[in-house]
């Protein structure tokens, strides 16, 4: 005989067509559903056979409150790094479509070295955890041993197994430096710090690949820094003319339009005498005249990942536990010349 399979908050909310939280939030009698579309509710779990669990409680036994933390390290939230705000307005919008507000905190690194607990988890202020940016592996192992319910957004642990969500860096960098190489470049530099996010670090060892498989000379003293290791950004320094290479690899386009506007200031032009690339196809502001050649990651493809990662893990429906991985394509427009 076959097992009678288990209803979830899930299968009652696409029965009724609202959201799940809706769904947590009548079951477990709390503020922010009106009387008539609670008892509809409770009427269709008692029909389809579901099996209340405690009332008020998520699957972690934390109280229902409809909202997810967004937790943000501060240097990866200024105004030269707006990326991030962009990224955090695409997976709010995509939280309130399922029914869950957002709240912002942004993390200190003197909280962060001290493995402060953020004040919306210490003050029970939402069901969930994403962390926007990167932190480091000693605050993830300490937040852990006190709160589970999170997933890593936009970096990932190499040394601690968590849910997480990233853009495929090294892949998409592999495609774009073998794109470069395929104009007709061979003295090529990278632009990123390796040792300041694991987004940064795959997307060198991606532009490695693809020189090592061309056979072209690729050496990390070679990477050319764009930030410090905190992830703020600085002054770019660029080679000596005599070693100047045709094209740059660039780990974003805030750091290409940056190198670009270096370049100006010496004297060169782009593409015309140098060709340069980015990552992420945002920049914001006309920073450049130039039309850069990028990579397209969308923004509603990753948040739609990690809104489904988040909602699943603290309502206990069924996930895949580890990395999720979301992969782009290259933008090609005028940044970089073919060679002959």
């Amino acid at each position: 005989m076959a097992q009678k399979k288990k209803v979830r908050l899930s299968d009652i909310a696409a029965k009724l067509n609202i959201s799940t939280v809706t769904v947590s939030k009548a079951l477990a009698d709390k503020e922010g559903v009106g009387d008539e579309l609670r008892q509809q509710i409770k009427d269709v779990a008692e029909q389809m056979g579901y099996q209340v669990k405690k009332s008020g409680y998520t699957s972690s036994g934390s109280t229902v409150t409809g909202n997810i933390g967004i937790l943000i390290p501060s240097r990866f939230f200024s105004p030269n790094v707006s990326f991030y705000w962009h990224i955090f307005n695409t997976l709010s919008t995509e939280l309130l479509g399922r029914g869950y507000y957002s709240i912002m905190e942004l993390l200190s690194s003197d909280d962060e070295q001290a493995h402060t607990l953020p004040r919306l988890l210490s003050d029970n202020k939402v069901d969930g955890l994403i962390i926007l940016g990167q932190t480091s592996d000693a605050y993830l192992e300490e937040l852990n041993k006190k709160y589970q319910n999170f997933i890593l957004f936009d970096f990932y642990s190499a040394k601690l197994q968590y849910d997480s969500v990233s853009n495929d860096n090294y892949f998409c960098s592999y495609l774009m430096t073998d794109y470069v190489i395929s104009q007709g470049h061979k003295k090529i530099r990278f632009v990123g710090n390796f040792g300041a996010t694991t987004s940064i670090s795959d997307r060198f060892m991606g532009f490695q690949k693809a020189m090592l498989e061309n056979q072209l000379n690729c050496q990390p003293e070679d990477i050319i820094n764009d930030r410090d290791e905190n992830g703020t950004l600085i002054k770019i320094s660029l080679p000596p003319a005599k070693n100047m290479p045709t094209a740059f690899v660039c780990n974003s386009d805030e750091t290409a339009a940056n190198l670009i506007l270096a370049l100006e200031e010496k004297g060169y032009k782009v593409p015309q005498d140098i060709s340069v690339t980015g990552f992420d196809n945002y920049l914001p502001q006309k920073q450049t005249e130039v039309e850069l050649t990028t990579v397209y990651i969308k923004p509603e493809e990753t948040t739609r990942v990690a809104a489904e990662l988040i909602i699943n893990k603290i309502t206990g429906q069924p996930y895949i536990k580890g990395r999720h991985l979301v992969s782009g394509s290259l933008v090609i427009r005028n940044s970089v010349k073919a060679l002959s």
